[in-house]
């Protein structure tokens, strides 16, 4: 309660800026809750992200091995 609501005087005095204020904290911890949410889902695509990049370059260095593997046995059958 207000220090003026103990002294006396109108019910209706400071309640609405308590109830503002109550509002505004209210506010606050949602808007808390969803940047938590938020910074979650995001550390969660990055880690897939990741996840993707890494079966990428595998992807390309199995081509470029097969590739090399061709390029060699095509050369060792023009050897011999």
């Amino acid at each position: 309660m207000s220090a003026r609501r103990a002294i006396g005087g109108s019910r209706f005095l400071y309640d609405s800026f308590e109830a503002a204020q109550a509002r505004i904290d209210a506010q606050e911890q949602v808007f808390e809750a969803r940047k938590e949410a938020l910074e979650f889902r995001i550390r969660r695509l990055e880690a897939a992200l990741e996840r993707v990049e890494k079966r990428l370059w595998l992807s390309v260095y199995g081509v470029a091995a097969g590739v090399l593997i061709h390029g060699a046995l095509a050369l060792l059958s023009a050897v011999q």
